[in-house]
């Protein structure tokens, strides 16, 4: 079993959009460049939404050509969230390198979220793609409610698998496996990877985890040992879980990097310089952060 896995770190996308306040332009680049000097080579920079319905993407075209002015990008990877041609369109402009689409296993779910089923949502989902490979994008694919959802219960694993296949033929190079209310246990996450490795290539699978009920690290390895090397998460935990009020939401980076470190596993990241960049975005939101070794290092301070 190798020893290495890729964090995708979703805190500027994922994390700040469920922020009620507005965070500066600068106070995001800031934190994306203090992420990438901490050692993490995939950020999710932003997402090409309608400024009307998600306020705090609306600078998302002057950031990313913040982090394009500032930053080397040669061995960092911006994945931008697109979720229709007008979004593709916005950063065809920008010349980006990388998208990511996103669907559910639940039409309850896509329906309140989107607005369409999710047979509607592929036949959107293949226009983007389409037109994004014909400009040679990498193309990640985002599936929501992986472990359940909160209208409609648990997934059936075929249904999982289904939507998986259908993800995987418009071209996405990786799918990650969201359990988007966290309400995932081992036993379950270990019995969806094993169908999935009947079916399709694991490398082109990722995980996230969302730390609801406190089991996003045992979930995690969990997968790790069933052969799953890629792992979203969100520094200092940022990011709600909007379907289970007063729950949080991504398992934090701090966590993950503090467990696969412990077992010898190498992430690439440097935990002092992650702990610097969970701070100062924490400063800035005014908040504290749910993760359990964020908050060790900040006691030890005491």
């Amino acid at each position: 079993m190798d020893n290495k896995v890729t964090l995708v770190e979703v805190g500027p996308r994922d994390g700040l959009q469920n922020e009620s306040s507005i965070v500066d332009t600068d106070v995001k680049f800031e934190f994306i460049k203090l992420l990438h000097d901490a050692g993490l080579n995939v950020i999710e920079i932003t997402s090409f939404v309608r400024p009307d319905k998600i306020p705090q993407m609306k600078d998302a075209s002057d950031l990313y050509n913040m982090v394009v002015d500032n930053i080397d990008l040669s061995n960092l990877r911006t994945p931008c969230l697109v979720p229709n041609l007008k979004g593709l369109e916005t950063a065809m402009k920008l010349n980006v390198s990388e998208i990511a689409i996103f669907t559910a296993t639940s039409n309850t779910f896509n329906i309140k979220n989107i607005n369409a089923t999710v047979d509607e949502s592929f036949q959107r989902l293949s226009l983007v793609s389409d037109k994004a490979r014909e400009v040679s994008l990498d193309i990640r694919g985002y599936l929501s409610t992986v472990f359940g959802c909160p209208y409609e219960g648990i997934v059936k694993k075929e249904q999982v698998i289904k939507t998986i296949d259908k993800l995987l033929k418009l071209g996405v190079y990786e799918v990650s496996l969201g359990d988007t209310i966290g309400v995932a246990n081992p036993e379950q996450v270990r019995s969806l990877i094993l169908e999935i490795k009947k079916n399709f290539d694991l490398s082109k699978m990722a995980m996230h985890f969302h730390d609801t009920e406190g089991m996003a690290l045992a979930n995690i390895y969990a997968s790790y040992e069933e052969g799953i090397r890629v792992f979203d998460s969100s520094a200092a935990g940022l990011g709600g879980c909007p379907y289970a009020k007063g729950a949080t939401g991504n398992v934090a980076t701090d966590d993950i990097v503090n467990l696969f470190h412990k077992i010898g596993v190498n992430t690439g990241v440097d935990q002092d310089k992650l702990h610097k960049a969970s701070s100062y975005i924490l400063n800035h939101l005014k908040k504290n952060s749910p993760s359990k070794y964020f908050n060790a290092r900040e006691g030890r301070k005491a």
